[in-house]
């Protein structure tokens, strides 16, 4: 009765290609829109920290720097991602996704160790130490307000496709708000004379390209290293299992995500161990369906289906097969005249043993008695040991 119902969803109509190309288009709107603008903001901000005379701003702009170059790996990776499952990659393209959001937190941690460096040496070099002008000031003050704008527009749309790469983004755009702010005040407190406090703000924005810059990178490679989704989902899924008729319990269940979907593993336990292969089949393709519908990650299902508990039963795994259990039946009933007579077998592998159900034609009961039947059926053969028992069925 056991056996694996592999369903992946990227393959069926109603999922597949049309669902992820206009999950594609969407990240890549939003995505362009936050490439331009960042592409504006940097230059805009490296330009005028310079010719502003602010450390901070500059910093600040190789922020947008970083994020401009976020958003072009963005928009390769979600092209990639969106791609069909091939011979090559049965599950998809998704992990595409995962492996830029590894190297893109590499890259911002590089940045910011650069720039914190620089600002650092000039603190203690005073005469180095860079006085802003207004320039600077409102090109900061202009930077609060648009980065601000693409969070939340960004955030708004990764929540509606659940894309964690474009939530990623968002609160890049968030962190580069956060660290206008910063540059702000460096900027300011440098203009009322506090000249320190510019490479102060410096060192503080690199701090926060950085923290960004671990969190996405280590996020990444939690994915890369299958980590299971989090312990509520995890739970959410295992109730929706059991809600579903004909499942007793559900064990080694497993998680795991992939881009912006799950991947879900699991072992049912029926309700009856002796149910045919086709009960089993329905109520595993059952569990895909409800797990489809109601848990929004999962994509892909693997469902084997238990006859009893293999964790606390004896496994039937050494068992003989069909052919053999046969013949040797045939064997130990040959002078068995009720046994030639058998219209078919069925066979159960429980709790480490084959249970045998013979049916047999009606008729027999012309010639002798339950009874006599059944008592001709028993085992009194040692090499028939695995052989839990035989029962007799008349139909």
């Amino acid at each position: 009765m056991g056996g694996h119902h592999h369903h992946p969803v990227d393959f069926s109509p109603a999922n597949g290609s049309e669902e992820r190309q206009a999950r594609y288009q969407q990240v890549k709107k939003v995505t362009l829109v936050g490439l331009i603008v960042n592409a504006i903001l940097a230059v805009g901000k490296i330009s005028l920290g310079f010719v502003g005379q602010s450390q901070a701003l500059v910093a600040d702009g190789v922020h947008s720097m970083a994020d401009l170059v976020s958003d072009v790996i963005v928009l390769v990776a979600a092209k990639e991602a969106s791609k069909e499952a091939d011979e090559e990659h049965p599950y998809g393209h998704g992990r595409i996704e995962t492996v830029v959001e590894v190297l893109l937190g590499a890259l911002l941690i590089i940045v910011a160790v650069g720039i914190m460096i620089d600002a650092g040496l000039r603190l203690f070099e005073p005469d180095r130490l860079l006085s802003p002008t207004w320039l600077a000031l409102l090109a900061a003050f202009i930077s609060i307000v648009a980065n601000e704008s693409l969070f939340h527009y960004t955030l708004g749309v990764s929540k509606k496709i659940n894309s964690n790469l474009l939530k990623a983004n968002a609160w890049h755009h968030r962190a580069d708000a956060i660290s206008s702010v910063i540059a702000l005040v460096g900027i300011a407190g440098a203009m009322l004379g506090w000249g320190f406090l510019d490479a102060i703000a410096a060192i503080g924005v690199s701090l926060l390209v950085a923290k960004i810059g671990w969190d996405i990178g280590w996020r990444g490679l939690q994915e890369l290293i299958d980590t299971a989704l989090d312990p509520e989902k995890v739970e959410e899924i295992r109730a929706k299992i059991l809600s579903v008729d004909g499942v007793k319990a559900v064990h080694s269940l497993r998680t795991r995500s992939m881009g912006g979907y799950a991947l879900v593993d699991a072992h049912i336990l029926v309700v009856n161990s002796k149910m045919s292969v086709s009960e089993g089949h329905q109520i595993s393709e059952c569990v895909m369906r409800r797990l489809h519908a109601e848990v929004d990650e999962v994509s892909d299902v693997i469902v084997h289906i238990d006859p009893e508990d293999d964790e606390t039963e004896r496994p039937s795994g050494h068992l003989r097969l069909r052919n053999e259990v046969e013949a040797h039946l045939e064997e130990l009933f040959a002078d068995n005249v009720f046994f030639a007579k058998r219209k078919g077998i069925v066979l159960h592998y429980l709790s480490g043993k084959v249970i045998v159900d013979i049916n047999l034609p009606l008729d027999l009961l012309a010639e002798a008695s339950v009874t006599e039947i059944k008592k001709s059926f028993e085992l009194a053969d040692r090499d028939a040991d695995y052989i839990g028992q035989v029962d007799v069925h008349f139909n």
